[in-house]
């Protein structure tokens, strides 16, 4: 509403019936009682001039005097126009004063009478659209309806005043409250700037009052709300400002009190709060933060918390809250990385591939990732010393386009390490997980857990095996709180990959949050393919040599990976290869031309062989047999020395045993016993004194696959012939001689390669696992998979007849 609302009626017209020129507005509606200025173009122009061409013919006759007396102005039908049609409704307007806008444009002022129904069109004079309008009439019939009407026309002016007063437009409010006639009162809307043309249109075309009114009310009533909404909403936003200005001028004066006192405030206080402001932080982190600014402006200089806030607001604004990288989801690439940087280990790739594939899968449909907000990955790559562990973690994260950092938990004992100190304490510092994510700069880096099954606890400063239960948790760790932070860490996008030695070492709760990747170590071949396509290049740039300056065969590194190294990785290979390069470099140093190192060059460089096959020369002799065992350092050759002498029965054990293999000793001496006529043992050689003795009784040994080997030994010893010496075997056996399923056979049966053995016996309920063992090692072994230890007595030990030859053979 404006105050250009004025309380006039409608001018009456006696006629049924007016043929009038339209004129017609797109731009705006005009409801009875409304005087408008609008600008004149050719269609109204037509309109005008046509009506004032009616008028002063009218004027200037006689006969028409008496039936115009009462329309000395000009009148014209203005009509809303519609995108495709025109309104069904008009009104009739007379047209006050023609003349131009400020800019020279041709203008008119109308003031709009009653409503009016278009009807046909007719032929009028001018260019101007005659039609034959029927003016209506908009006042109720009968006394209720208009009891009904004065009843809607006060809550209406009710609302009215009510809107105006929140406008402060207290003129405007005198001219509604002077309105009596309902009519009229209802058609004031026309000056509403809340309303729309296609509202007002409605009104336009609604003759009943009564109806014309309710449709008001309940538009005001919507802007009311409207309006107490954005006024609520302009409090709130003053409010605000309001509290940031007192603060500020708080701040002012306290700074004002401080330097009267003496007392600086703390160096760079507001520098903190402005770094915090501008941080994108999450809403939860960015409130804790500013928390902590409050009590840094407000401690002095002395105080030593100030330094403990300063710490930790720096940590905290540097930790990559909102960074995250975008995975690669190109698996053919991420397995082209995955090929160049590592020989072999398919397991292991294909693993990391399938989880790139699914990830790829689920971010393309819009899927929530696995494991409820995250990847749900956490993988374990278990295998011996120089396989490839660490330097495959990053390259899966080469493979998937996300930082790498490695975190070493070898020798941790302090839980602290992994969940940070507390702040109370001097120096404190977030645990190794939140400085990883900070090192990383994003939140879903690949952090590689080095070393995991080293991890210790020493009774008084916590578990940290237990803290990493949280970090490794994927339906635990969107919420990780370290103790130093006090605050919820997400690590649910984190992939966390953790590699160990032995697999034994790590505590049962947390290995069962792992997916567990073995990787047991290369072949001879595989060996001498990673250096030719890793090793060599690398120590040739290390050597600043070039490859048309040195050749080594691939005969030479053949005899380096099987006499020089015994080792299930290829780290020493990598350093006799540095060995080699330097005495090369040395040489080219002197003499000019190409260095080529094969086989019998070896011994000049590098030295002798470290390792030679002596199977069968420690099997020579009655009670010993080959075993095989799985160290921390891989697969790895066992010889059990059984000897017998006079005195008491009895049993001596030697070798640093653990209690599970000494069981194993006491079951393999009582299968003999019992089994002796079927074994073809005579019982009088067990009743004296038996020493076992498993060689390097420094190194501590435990498990129970040795339980077959130490029945052979035992039963060598007993009947007096040897075992072959080509022969190794693992298996754990019971009191009636059936052969358990044991662990490891792919790294024993790489010992057994290692070691020059041909025929090797493994439990029957073993052969699946031989589906992991490469086809070319399976072709160098014999491997024979019994259920019975017997079967093994039967080809393992010598016959009497190569027992008799072999004293000729040694003469000869």
């Amino acid at each position: 509403m404006t105050d250009q609302i004025t309380d006039t009626s409608p001018t009456p017209d006696t006629d049924t019936t007016l043929d009038l020129p339209v004129l017609s507005l797109a731009d705006m509606v005009v409801l009875p009682g409304m005087v408008v200025p609008i600008t004149l173009d050719d269609a109204a122009r037509a309109a005008v001039d046509a009506a004032q061409a009616v008028t002063r013919t009218g004027e200037e006759s006689s006969e028409h005097a008496d039936t115009r007396a009462d329309t000395a102005k000009p009148q014209v039908l203005l009509v809303p126009r519609l995108p495709d049609r025109y309104s069904a409704y008009g009104v009739l307007a007379t047209v006050e004063q023609v003349g131009r806008t400020a800019g020279g444009e041709p203008a008119a002022v109308l003031r709009a009478g009653r409503r009016a129904r278009l009807g046909a069109g007719v032929t009028g004079p001018g260019a101007a659209l005659w039609v034959r309008a029927e003016p209506t009439t908009d006042q109720p019939a009968d006394p209720e309806h208009t009891a009904r009407a004065r009843e809607l026309a006060a809550e209406y002016k009710s609302l009215v005043v009510a809107t105006l007063q929140k406008r402060d437009a207290w003129q405007v409010i005198d001219t509604v409250e002077k309105m009596t006639d309902p009519s009229v009162l209802a058609d004031a809307a026309g000056w509403a700037p809340y309303l729309t043309d296609e509202q007002k249109r409605t009104l336009l075309e609604t003759p009943d009052v009564i109806a014309r009114l309710e449709q008001v009310i309940a538009w005001t009533r919507a802007h009311l709300a409207e309006m107490d909404v954005a006024e609520k909403i302009s409090t709130d936003v003053r409010e605000g400002m309001e509290r940031s200005q007192r603060e500020f001028l708080l701040r002012q004066q306290l700074a004002a009190i401080r330097k009267e006192l003496g007392e600086s405030d703390p160096e760079g206080s507001q520098d903190y709060r402005s770094r915090v402001e501008e941080a994108d932080l999450p809403e939860h982190i960015r409130t804790a933060a500013l928390r902590e600014v409050d009590k840094l402006e407000r401690s002095s200089e002395q105080n030593p918390e100030t330094g403990w806030i300063r710490t930790w607001l720096d940590i905290v604004l540097d930790l990559p809250w909102q960074t995250r990288t975008t995975d690669s989801t190109d698996v053919t690439a991420a397995r082209a990385v995955l090929d160049a940087d590592h020989h072999g280990l398919d397991d292991v790739k294909d693993r990391i591939v399938e989880y790139l594939a699914v990830r790829s899968r689920r971010a393309e449909r819009g899927l929530q990732l696995v494991g409820g907000r995250g990847s749900g990955a956490v993988l374990l790559l278990a295998g011996p010393p120089g396989v490839g562990k660490t330097s495959l973690g990053e390259s899966v994260a080469r493979a998937l386009g996300r930082s790498f950092v490695r975190v070493a938990l070898g020798g941790v004992r302090d839980e602290a390490e992994i969940r940070g100190h507390r702040r109370t304490y001097v120096g404190a510092l977030p645990g190794r997980i939140v400085r990883a994510v900070t090192e990383a700069k994003t939140m879903n880096p690949v952090v590689l857990l080095d070393e995991i099954d080293k991890v210790g606890a020493d009774g008084y400063r916590g578990d940290p095996a237990a803290a990493l239960l949280e970090v490794l948790d994927p339906a635990q760790n969107h919420t990780f709180r370290d103790h130093y932070l006090d605050l919820d860490l997400d690590l649910s996008d984190v992939l966390f990959v953790a590699t160990a030695n032995v697999v034994e070492n790590i505590p049962a709760a947390l290995l069962d949050r792992l997916e567990l990747i073995t990787m047991d170590g290369y072949t001879q071949d595989d060996k001498v393919a990673i250096a030719r396509t890793h090793l060599l290049p690398r120590q040739l740039e290390r050597a600043a040599l070039d490859a048309s300056e040195v050749e080594i065969t691939d005969a030479a590194l053949h005899l380096m990976a099987a006499d020089y190294t015994r080792e299930a990785g290829v780290r020493q290979l990598e350093r006799l290869l540095a060995k080699t390069l330097r005495k090369v470099a040395l040489r080219l140093a002197t003499d000019a031309g190409p260095v080529t190192v094969d086989e019998g060059d070896l011994k000049g460089l590098i030295g002798r062989p470290r390792f030679t096959p002596e199977t069968a020369e420690r099997t020579s002799v009655p009670g010993v047999a080959t075993g095989l065992a799985v160290t921390g350092l891989g697969g790895d050759v066992l010889f059990i020395e059984a000897s017998g002498s006079a005195g008491d029965a009895g049993l001596t054990l030697t070798g640093q045993l653990g209690d599970v293999m000494k069981e194993s000793v006491q079951i393999a001496l009582s299968y003999v016993r019992s089994h002796a006529g079927d074994l073809g043992v005579d019982p009088a050689t067990l009743d004296r004194r038996i020493h076992l003795h498993v060689p390097a009784g420094a190194v501590p040994k435990d498990g129970p696959s040795a339980g077959v080997t130490m029945v052979t030994a035992l039963v060598s010893l007993a009947t007096g012939r040897p075992v072959r010496g080509d022969v190794a075997m693992t298996g754990e056996v019971t009191l009636n001689g059936k052969v358990l399923p044991i662990g490891g056979v792919k790294q024993k049966l790489l010992a057994a390669q290692r070691a020059g053995v041909s025929t090797v016996f493994i439990p029957a309920r073993n052969a699946p696992d031989l589906d992991d063992v490469p086809a070319e090692m399976l072709a160098a072994l014999d491997v024979r998979p019994v259920a019975d230890v017997a079967e093994i007595l039967a080809l393992a030990l010598e016959s009497a007849a190569q027992q008799d030859a072999a004293p000729a053979v040694v003469a000869a």
